[in-house]
C-alpha cells in the first residue's frame, strides 16, 4: 500500500510562502550589511596603519573585485545547485570576512576581509534576489521585487550605521561591530535552513561551470540601458561608502563616527525609499525619471564639495539616493522579468557585474586623483563625469521608451 503525504491547507501554504520571501529578504539584508560595515572605520585604520586616501579606495574596491570575480565564475551556480546551499556559502564567507577584521594585523588582513566580503556579496546578489522573487506567491511579485532591492540597499545602508554607532558610543570600536555582525549571520543561517528550496532538481554538490557574462538575446535590448543606469547609480553609492567619511572628517572637521555612518546611511535609505516609489510610476517612465533625479542629486553633491557644506551633501545623498533607487529597481525588475527562468540568476549576476564595476573603478579613480588634485577637486571631477553619463542614459531612454519597459 502506497502512502501519500498529506497536502497542507492552501491558506497555510500561502502564509508560508509569504513568510518565505520576507525571511529571505532579511537574510539578504544581513549578508549585505557586512559588506559596508568597515566604512566609518577606515579613518581609524588609517591612523593605526598609516596609509593614504588612495589606499582607502583600493581597499574598498578590492571588495568589488571579489564581487565581480564571483559573479563571473559562479554567478549561475544557484540555478543548478539550488538557492539554499549558495546562500549558506555566502553567509559563511561573510563570517570569514568578519573574522579577518576581528584579528586585523595590517593591510593584508584588510584586503583579505574585503575580498571575502566581495565573494559573499557576489553570491548573494544573484541567489538572494532570485530566492526572494521565487518565494513570492503570484499576487506578491511586485512586493517581492521591492523586498529584494530594498534588502540589498537597506542592508548596505545599515552596515555603516551600525558600525558608526557602535564605534562612537561603545567600547572596542574595531571589534564590536564585527562581533555583532557574526551574531546576525548566525541568525541568518538558521533562517536559510528553514526556507524552502525553489530550484527544482537542485544538486547541491554539482560543480560550478563558469560561463562569464551571459545575457540571453531576448534580454539585451533592456539590459544595456538598465545596466548603464545601474553603473552610474552604484558609482554614487561608491563615492559615499569610500570617500564621504573622509570628506566629513578631513574637510568639515566632524570626527564623530556616528555622523559619518549616518551620512552614508542616508543615501541607502533614500535609495530604498526611491525603490518603494517605482510601483507608483508607470513602467516606461520609472527608469528615465530615476536617472533625471539622480542627475539632480549628483549636482547637489558637487555643490556640497564646492561649498564645503554638510547639509548640501546630505541633500545630495537624499536626492541622489531617491533617483538611484527608483532607477535601480526599475532596471532590475525589467531585466529579471525579461530573463528566462533557467538563466535568471546568471542574467541578474551579469547585471550586477556592471553595477559593481561602477562601485569600484570610478572610486579608485577618485582616490588616485586625490593624490594630485586633493579630495575636493577629485570629487568634483567624479561628479561631473557621472552626471554626463547619467544624463546621456536618460536622454536615450526618453528617445527609446521601449528599452525602459523591457520590450
Amino acid at each position: 500500500m502506497t502512502r501519500t503525504s498529506p497536502q497542507p491547507p492552501r491558506g497555510r501554504s500561502r502564509r508560508g510562502r509569504r513568510l518565505g520571501y520576507t525571511a529571505a529578504a532579511a537574510v539578504f539584508a544581513i549578508g549585505m550589511a557586512g559588506t559596508t560595515l568597515p566604512t566609518p572605520l577606515y579613518g581609524l585604520y588609517r591612523r593605526e596603519l598609516g596609509f593614504s586616501e588612495l589606499m582607502v579606495t583600493v581597499v574598498f574596491a578590492t571588495y568589488a573585485v571579489g564581487v565581480i570575480l564571483t559573479l563571473l565564475l559562479v554567478g549561475n551556480y544557484s540555478d543548478r545547485a539550488g538557492r539554499r546551499p549558495v546562500l549558506l556559502y555566502a553567509l559563511a564567507l561573510a563570517a570569514a570576512s568578519a573574522v579577518c577584521f576581528l584579528f586585523e594585523g595590517g593591510l593584508p588582513a584588510l584586503f583579505a576581509g574585503r575580498v571575502l566580503s566581495g565573494f559573499s556579496a557576489g553570491l548573494l546578489s544573484g541567489a538572494g534576489t532570485a530566492t526572494v522573487l521565487e518565494l513570492a506567491p503570484p499576487g506578491r511579485k511586485s512586493r517581492a521585487g521591492f523586498a529584494a532591492t530594498a534588502a540589498n540597499m537597506g542592508g548596505l545602508g545599515c552596515g555603516p550605521l551600525l558600525s558608526g554607532l557602535l564605534a562612537e558610543y561603545a567600547p572596542y570600536p574595531l571589534s564590536l561591530p564585527f562581533l555583532a555582525h557574526l551574531a546576525l549571520v548566525a541568525v541568518a543561517c538558521v533562517i536559510v535552513l528553514l526556507l524552502p528550496e525553489t530550484v527544482e532538481g537542485a544538486r547541491p554538490r554539482v560543480r560550478p561551470r563558469p560561463q562569464g557574462l551571459y545575457v540571453p538575446s531576448q534580454v539585451r535590448g533592456v539590459f544595456a540601458p538598465s545596466s548603464l543606469a545601474a553603473f552610474a547609480g552604484f558609482s554614487l553609492l561608491g563615492l559615499f561608502t569610500a570617500v564621504a567619511p573622509s570628506f566629513v572628517s578631513q574637510t568639515l572637521g566632524i570626527t564623530n563616527l556616528a555622523v559619518s555612518g549616518l551620512v552614508v546611511f542616508s543615501v541607502f535609505l533614500s535609495s530604498t525609499l526611491g525603490q518603494s516609489l517605482t510601483g507608483r510610476v508607470p513602467a516606461g517612465k520609472a527608469l528615465p525619471l530615476g536617472c533625471l533625479v539622480l542627475v539632480a542629486g549628483l549636482l547637489l553633491v558637487g555643490a556640497s564639495l564646492w561649498a564645503k557644506v554638510l547639509p548640501l551633501m546630505v541633500a545630495g545623498a537624499v536626492c541622489g539616493g531617491l533617483g538611484q533607487g527608483l532607477a535601480f529597481r526599475a532596471a532590475l525588475t525589467a531585466v529579471g522579468e525579461a530573463a528566462p527562468p533557467a538563466h535568471r540568476a546568471a542574467t541578474i549576476s551579469s547585471f550586477f557585474v556592471v553595477a559593481y564595476t561602477g562601485i569600484s573603478l570610478p572610486v579608485v579613480g577618485v582616490g588616485a586623483l586625490t593624490m594630485w588634485l586633493g579630495l575636493q577637486r577629485a570629487g568634483l571631477t567624479f561628479t561631473g563625469c557621472v552626471t554626463i553619463l547619467v544624463a546621456a542614459t536618460a536622454i536615450h531612454l526618453v528617445r527609446r521608451p521601449a528599452a525602459a519597459r523591457g520590450h
